[in-house]
C-alpha cells in the first residue's frame, strides 16, 4: 500500500505517523506547496519522499488531501483528473457540502469518499505532528452511497486501522452539525481572545492572571486564521445561524444579570451543566 498524502502539517503528518505505525502503509509520498514544510517532514521521517503532485500520484494506491479546504476543491479535481480506475481519493477537510457539490459530475466521482476526522490541535505544521491523533475519535463518511464499493471499503479500512469510530451522513447534516459542535467553538475563542487583548493591555498582567479555564478557552484561538476563515467561507449559512442563537443566548444572559435577576443566571448555568450527560 502506498498512500499520498497531499499537505504534510499537523493532520496529514500525525496520519502519515500512525499509518506508519500500525502497518497500514508500506509507503508514504508527501506532497507540500510549501518547501519548508516538505523538508521538515522528509527530516522527521514522517514520508519516504515528497514529489510534484502528478509524481506522487502515478505511485499512489490512496491519496488523502489534508489541505485547508479553501484549497481542497481545485486540488481534488486535479486528483481526480490523474487518476486510473482502481485508485482511491479521500479528504479529511472540516466542510463537505461544498466540496462533494464541486465534484458531483466529474467521471470518476465514485472513486471519491468525502471523510472528516473529528481530530486535531490548535497548532500546525509538520513539527506539531503526533501519535494517536485520531485514536477513539470520531471520523464521519459523507454520502458514502456515491462512492464506488471499493473505494469506500479502504477508507473505511484507513480509519479503523487509526482505531476511530465511523460514522455515516449526508454532506448537508455533516455541515451542520460541525457548525454546533466545533465551528462556533473556535469563534467564540476566537473573540473571547479578542475581547480580552481589547480590554487588557497588559499582556503581562492576561500572562500573570490567566487561570487554567481561561487558558483552555482560549486555547482554539491559537488555531490558523488562514483554514478557519476558509470554513466559515464554505458554511457561512449553518455558522451564521448557530452564531445568532449564540448571540441571542449572550444577549439573553446580559439583560438578566444588569436586571439583578441570578436566579436566572443559576438555572441557564445549572441547564448547561447537562453536557456532562453527553461529554462526561
Amino acid at each position: 500500500m502506498t498512500v499520498a498524502i497531499i499537505g504534510v502539517g499537523l493532520i496529514g503528518g500525525s496520519l502519515a505517523k500512525d499509518l506508519h505505525a500500525n502497518g497500514f502503509a508500506d509507503r508514504i509520498i508527501g506532497v507540500d506547496n510549501n518547501k519548508a514544510n516538505a523538508q521538515k517532514a522528509l527530516e522527521l521521517g514522517l514520508v519516504e519522499a515528497v514529489l510534484p503532485l502528478n509524481n506522487a500520484i502515478a505511485e499512489a494506491d490512496l491519496i488523502v488531501l489534508t489541505i485547508p479546504v479553501g484549497a481542497i476543491i481545485p486540488v481534488l479535481h486535479s486528483v481526480l483528473d490523474m487518476i486510473n480506475g482502481t485508485q482511491v481519493v479521500t479528504d479529511m477537510g472540516s466542510t463537505k457540502q461544498a466540496i462533494i457539490k464541486s465534484v458531483a459530475k466529474h467521471p470518476k466521482r465514485q472513486r471519491y469518499v468525502p471523510s472528516h476526522p473529528m481530530a486535531g490541535t490548535e497548532n500546525s505544521g509538520p513539527e506539531a505532528a503526533i501519535s494517536n491523533l485520531y485514536a477513539k475519535r470520531v471520523a464521519i463518511i459523507c454520502d458514502k452511497d456515491q462512492s464506488a464499493a471499493d473505494a469506500l471499503k479502504m477508507v473505511e479500512k484507513m480509519y479503523k486501522s487509526l482505531f476511530m469510530q465511523l460514522i455515516y451522513m449526508n454532506g448537508l447534516e455533516h455541515d451542520v452539525h460541525t457548525a454546533y459542535v466545533s465551528h462556533i467553538s473556535h469563534i467564540s475563542s476566537f473573540l473571547l481572545a479578542n475581547t480580552v487583548l481589547e480590554k487588557e493591555k497588559s499582556t503581562a498582567t492576561i500572562f500573570n492572571l490567566a487561570s487554567g479555564g481561561f487558558e483552555s478557552t482560549v486555547r482554539l484561538a491559537k488555531s490558523s486564521p488562514r483554514m478557519w476563515a476558509d470554513v466559515f467561507s464554505q458554511n457561512t449559512a449553518n455558522v451564521a445561524e448557530v452564531l445568532q442563537t449564540y448571540i441571542d443566548l449572550l444577549t439573553d444572559f446580559k439583560s438578566h444579570m444588569l436586571a439583578g435577576d441570578y436566579e436566572y443566571l443559576y438555572e441557564q448555568m445549572e441547564k448547561a451543566n447537562a453536557i456532562r450527560k453527553i461529554l462526561g
